[in-house]
């Protein structure tokens, strides 16, 4: 309960701030980071790195790819309104419920998480003083290129090979975020933001490594920095093999060996797969993310993003999906009992 009072109250605050002053939060904040760079000093550990250790989040209202015909950056006015929604959404979904409304109509949903629990992000990606339309600028259109004919036979190949169970007829056919195994995005690589909740994270970073700790399913990533230890081909296990180098203040990360099941938008990544992320602190409060996923049997051309990593002033808490993963046992319990209903009326209709 304390980690939804803590986050519950940031809400509100970035709330009442946004309420305030809508049209000038983003591009305000955008210029205090400006004028700020130019006294701030990157922190550095003791062996003179950039120092990223700490809580960051990745959240954002900004859209993963960019819609058809749009520039790469948002005017003020749309950052106004894009920034609005989620203050008024928040009101509306914290207001008192009535006590008098009556029961749900049968077979509609009772809804899920209300506005206390999505962290769905609150104010527009900004990189370099722009407010970007994607997280995508790599192809220059913003948004992710073609699969290969070949990355299409396999997502076919994939729903051939489910199309003959239920989507409930066993565990191995729900999602690996589901099953508490796996949920691939947030930890990367490429870390994506979840878009729901939970897009927050834990970096701890010595001289040899640095560990990169998602809170949804508490995904860990350790990430060797030094000289790389290739895997053969044969082994590819969950966040690939990834290992570090410094560019000046820019930490480079490799990793190749992506495992088939990690899928990249959809696809499983092939055996020379290969991601490129560079981790920069650009002010106190942001590291900039950028990726580049190089996978020519998947995808007709290389592509890749920026995504601001901003800083967290909250604790990133236990994800305890596992302990807590009742809805797995009822969807699939719930499944048997439509069976039995089912074959029940069946028997009952040939007596008649």
């Amino acid at each position: 309960m304390e980690v939804e009072i803590m986050r519950f109250s940031a809400l509100l605050f970035a709330v009442l701030c946004a309420t305030v002053a809508p049209s000038l939060a983003s591009t305000a904040a955008a210029q205090a980071r400006t004028s700020d760079a130019e006294e701030w000093q990157v922190p550095r550990t003791a062996d003179g790195r950039p120092d990223f250790h700490g809580n960051w989040t990745n959240s954002t209202l900004t859209p993963f790819e960019r819609r058809e015909g749009s520039g790469p950056a948002y005017t003020a006015e749309e950052v106004a309104a894009l920034e609005q929604r989620p203050v008024d959404r928040f009101i509306r979904g914290t207001a008192p419920s009535d006590p008098d409304r009556p029961a749900p109509t049968a077979g509609t949903s009772v809804g899920t998480y209300n506005e206390v629990y999505w962290e769905r992000g609150t104010r527009v990606a900004i990189v370099n003083g722009e407010a970007r339309t994607s997280l995508v600028t790599n192809p220059a259109n913003g948004r992710v290129p073609a699969r290969t004919p070949e990355a299409e036979r396999l997502v076919q190949e994939r729903r051939d090979l489910r199309s003959p169970f239920g989507q409930y007829d066993h565990p191995e056919m729900r999602p690996l975020g589901e099953r508490c195994i796996f949920f691939g995005s947030p930890s990367g690589p490429p870390m994506f933001p979840v878009g729901a909740y939970n897009s927050n994270y834990l970096i701890v970073q010595t001289a040899d490594y640095l560990m990169i700790m998602s809170e949804m399913v508490h995904d860990a990533r350790i990430i060797r920095i030094g000289e790389p230890n290739p895997m053969p081909k044969s082994l590819r296990p969950y966040f690939g093999n990834s290992w570090g180098r410094w560019e000046g203040d820019v930490l480079v990360v490799e990793t190749t060996n992506l495992s088939p099941l990690q899928l990249i938008r959809g696809v499983p990544p092939s055996e020379d797969a290969r991601v490129v992320e560079r981790f920069t602190r650009v002010d106190e409060e942001t590291i900039l993310y950028e990726f580049t996923v190089d996978d020519p049997a998947r995808w007709t051309q290389s592509w890749g993003g920026q995504i601001p990593i901003n800083q967290l002033h909250a604790r990133v808490y236990e994800y305890a999906c596992h302990e807590g993963n009742y809805s797995l046992t009822g969807v699939l319990s719930g499944a048997r009992y439509q069976e039995r209903m089912e074959a029940q009326g069946a028997s009952d209709s040939r007596r008649d």
